[in-house]
């Protein structure tokens, strides 16, 4: 019977892949590609149905939401309830896991430690990694874009008023003063992660000054909470598909596939970059650190797929965490390494701060040379650093960097609009640069275990 139903799909697949192609010959009323279009989300359903894995699933929504989304686009009304509160629901069950989680796994890698020169050691090496590989993805997007000129030429229409970007120009004090908390409620309540870490480093090291019978009573229930927290999580996961489905339909249904016409050039020199900067970076690393590359992929299937259906790091932060600890990463090396990379370590979205930031002064007819290139590169080294710490995340850096070296603010309002089928990948590179962090400082100092192989990874990884 089984088999029998995924002859059927990969018949109804086959039907629908046959019409889509035949429409390019033969023109088909809107009714009939329609059809086909449903009959390869039906056979995408039953194979979903058969193979009862997460990460599949969370992929079937994507299909099925953007097909929703095009083919109904009234479900994506902001006048009434639209698919939207699907996609709310689910990230904000994701955020109330991200603080305790953070909080107790932080606090019991650093207290239940018993060498805090083996703490501090670690976070050197991050800062040093994340240095490296975001100062590479700056340069990669720079030559993205010199080298597709997607902006040069553009017809780029004001759609939307300078109020709906509300930037945050903040100040090197302001940055600074942003890092510490001076209310750790507030921080929880405001999503502010790296303050969290702060606090919760802060906190870490004090329990670890305690006595040891002080000691042990907080630190039983730290790893309490981070059992819990991850159980909680993945409850949470069940829901998944349908936050990320319902997502992808929203967005594909508001902005309307049309949106790619006059900005395809830019998405795919942004996606390119994207890929170049994991094959050409990201790949190198994993295999210069002898790290096996089929077993790591798998293991972050689905932190990476989650970040690109709903666009927010923080909804793959648990998986991530999660699954490198499966993968073979101790604990304390990725309740230190993944919060931190999260404010530091965003590779994703500093390429595409650079790449959007020529596109603005391509697509305004101005001329950047090669030093005041450099010179925007150096810039978004800080400015990128605060990413995390600001409402609308990379558009408002994007806004404030375009500002300071006087370029017009108007090609920035239409990015806007395609913001987030921009963000998807960039969220998506973010996570995944964030995993390979965690195992290249599990690496250096000698965490990992030895017995993990590319052949012996089947059992360690979920599912």
């Amino acid at each position: 019977m089984k088999q029998k139903t995924l002859y059927i799909a990969l018949g109804l697949f086959t039907l629908a892949a046959a019409l889509t192609v035949a429409d390019r010959f033969v023109h088909f009323p809107a009714a009939v590609l329609m059809t086909a279009r449903w009959l390869l989300v039906a056979a995408l359903l039953v194979h979903g149905w058969f193979k009862r894995s997460l990460t599949t699933w969370i992929f079937v929504a994507m299909i099925v939401g953007a097909v929703a989304g095009h083919d109904f686009p009234q479900i994506a009304d902001d006048r009434h309830v639209n698919v939207r509160v699907l996609a709310l629901i689910f990230l904000r069950l994701i955020k109330t896991v991200i603080a305790p989680l953070i909080f107790a796994t932080l606090v019991v890698g650093i207290a239940g430690h018993s060498d805090m020169k083996a703490v501090g050691r670690m976070g050197i090496k991050a800062i040093v990694f994340f240095e490296v590989v975001t100062t590479l993805a700056l340069v990669i997007g720079l030559f993205a874009i010199n080298v597709s000129k997607a902006g040069v030429g553009a017809q780029i229409p004001v759609t939307t008023s300078a109020s709906d970007l509300a930037a945050q120009k903040l100040t090197a004090t302001d940055t600074i003063l942003h890092v510490f908390p001076e209310n750790i409620a507030k921080s929880i309540a405001e999503g502010q992660v790296l303050q969290v870490v702060v606090f919760s480093v802060l906190f870490g090291i004090g329990l670890a000054g305690v006595r040891e019978e002080r000691r042990k009573t907080m630190l039983t229930f730290c790893e309490s909470l981070a059992e819990v927290m991850f159980k909680f999580t993945n409850i949470v996961m069940l829901f998944a598909p349908i936050g990320v489905g319902a997502a992808i339909a929203y967005t594909v249904g508001h902005t309307g596939l049309g949106v790619l016409v006059n900005l395809a050039k830019l998405i795919a020199a942004l996606y390119v970059a994207l890929i170049v900067f994991l094959v050409g970076v990201m790949l190198p690393v994993l295999w210069w650190m002898k790290v096996p590359i089929r077993a790591f992929l798998k293991a972050i299937a689905e932190p990476a797929t989650i970040a690109f259906g709903t666009a927010s790091s923080e909804a793959a932060l648990p998986s991530a965490m999660e699954c490198m600890e499966a993968f073979g990463v101790p604990r304390k090396v990725v309740a230190f390494v993944m919060p931190t990379g999260y404010s530091f370590n965003l590779t994703g979205s500093t390429l595409y701060l650079s790449l959007a930031a020529i596109f603005v002064a391509q697509a305004s007819g101005i001329h950047m040379s090669i030093g005041q290139q450099l010179l925007l590169m150096l810039t978004l080294m800080l400015t990128s650093k605060g990413v995390a710490g600001v409402s609308r995340a990379a558009m408002v850096i994007l806004l404030a960097t375009v500002g300071t070296f006087g370029l017009p603010i108007e090609p920035v309002f239409v990015l806007l609009g395609i913001d987030q089928l921009m963000d998807m990948g960039r969220t998506a590179v973010n996570v995944i640069g964030n995993c390979v962090a965690t195992v290249v400082v599990a690496k250096w100092e000698g965490e990992m275990p030895v017995a993990i192989q590319a052949s012996g990874m089947r059992d360690a990884v979920r599912d």
